[in-house]
């Protein structure tokens, strides 16, 4: 099978491009991603605290 010499530098140009969309999307919406995070992270918390208090209140 014969790799054509240039399709290494044809790679990387598609990575550096990728990567820059990915990475400029990120901090396009960072804010939104760490807003979404913390949320998540208190609707967890809170299902955690609801839970742990029934638990504690049966074994009373």
């Amino acid at each position: 099978m014969y790799i054509d010499p240039s399709s290494g530098g044809m790679l990387a140009q598609i990575l550096a491009v990728a990567f820059g969309v990915v990475s400029g999307a990120v901090l396009m919406f960072s804010g939104k991603i760490k807003m979404t995070i913390a949320k998540w992270r208190r609707s967890m918390r809170k299902e955690e605290n609801e839970t742990g208090a029934d638990n504690t209140s049966e074994q009373k």
